[in-house]
């Protein structure tokens, strides 16, 4: 299960080519691996976010990329932070996130939200639908996935989505953990209460005691046990030997990606002393870890080190 995770959720990095992407993103899973965190994540788009930059900025495909990845780690569970279910059938996906683990040795996790970015589905022709569309889709998408991944055979007559009798063979190497990503108090965290084993929360810190109380609740309605769902909160962080270093690279990090400017407010900004303070406030509302989006130096050699090493006792 995650506690701590690193997100790589940018590919865009100064002076390196794109014949370098791949090497830069392997270090910093290895960085990730060797200093404590123990899942690493990549997103699952195929256009950069509007607030992490422009549509057309590089952006690799997830699965793919995981897969590499799995080759040049050892340890460390590899996952998408999230998987859009309307990219995928959920057949398809139940078989790739089964070669996933197959291929890394049993360390494959299932990351999966309902999809939102309307812009990458428009002009790449995947069906966008309304929010009810795409909360129907995921849930029964989420009965598909989890019955091949647990090596039923899952049949389904769905309004969104028809299986007859499944197969996922071979099966996993592991039983793969299901993330479902986001922060919804009525749709996502009652889907969290009832098919999945791990939930990353998108929200303030402010918030995360309401969001707790809300899967308690249906937890509770749903007879799930909530001691068996991992609670982890998604934050942006910039972090430096000194609180100077980390100013300059957040400020940098802005002045090449304009539309960074939205996340100032929510980035965790300093040295390790001000960011292992910060974290542990967050701890202390309830959750059970972090997952972490380095964007602005995480390309940096060491800062992913550094943050490893910084976060990694707090979970101790």
């Amino acid at each position: 299960m995650t506690r701590l995770g690193y997100q790589i959720a940018n590919f865009t990095y100064p002076d390196v080519p794109d014949e370098q992407l791949f090497a830069t993103i392997v270090a910093q899973a290895k960085e990730a691996e060797a200093s404590g965190f123990d899942t690493v994540f990549v997103m699952d788009h195929f256009y950069q976010l509007p607030m992490l930059g422009e549509p057309d900025d590089p952006m690799i495909e997830c699965y793919t990329l995981l897969s590499a990845l799995a080759q040049h780690t050892s340890t460390v569970r590899l996952s998408s932070l999230v998987t859009g279910n309307t990219y995928r059938n959920p057949a398809l996906l139940a078989k790739t996130v089964t070669a996933l683990d197959i291929v890394s040795g049993g360390r494959a996790q299932l990351g999966i939200g309902a999809g939102w970015y309307e812009l990458e589905h428009d002009s790449l022709g995947f069906e966008f639908g309304t929010f009810t569309d795409r909360f129907e889709k995921l849930e029964e998408a989420l009965q598909i996935i989890r019955g091949m991944l647990a090596g039923d055979r899952p049949t389904l007559d769905g309004k969104r989505y028809r299986v007859r009798e499944a197969l996922n063979v071979p099966a996993p190497l592991s039983t793969i953990p299901v993330m479902i990503g986001g922060g919804g108090e009525r749709k996502t965290l009652r889907m969290v209460a009832q098919y999945a084993d791990e939930s990353n929360l998108l929200c303030p810190p402010a918030d995360i005691a309401r969001k707790l109380a809300a899967l308690d609740e249906h937890c509770e309605r749903l007879g799930r046990d909530r001691s068996e769902i991992t609670v982890t909160v998604q934050t942006y962080v910039c972090m430096a030997p000194t609180h100077d270093e980390a100013v300059a690279e957040f400020e940098e990090y802005v002045r090449r990606t304009p539309a960074a400017e939205v996340r100032r407010g929510q980035m965790i900004i300093g040295d390790p002393d001000e960011v292992a303070a910060r974290y542990a406030e967050i701890l202390a509302a309830g959750v059970d870890g972090f997952t972490v989006n380095a964007a602005a130096n995480g390309q940096v050699p060491g800062r992913v080190s550094l943050l490893g090493e910084t976060l990694a006792p707090l979970l101790a």
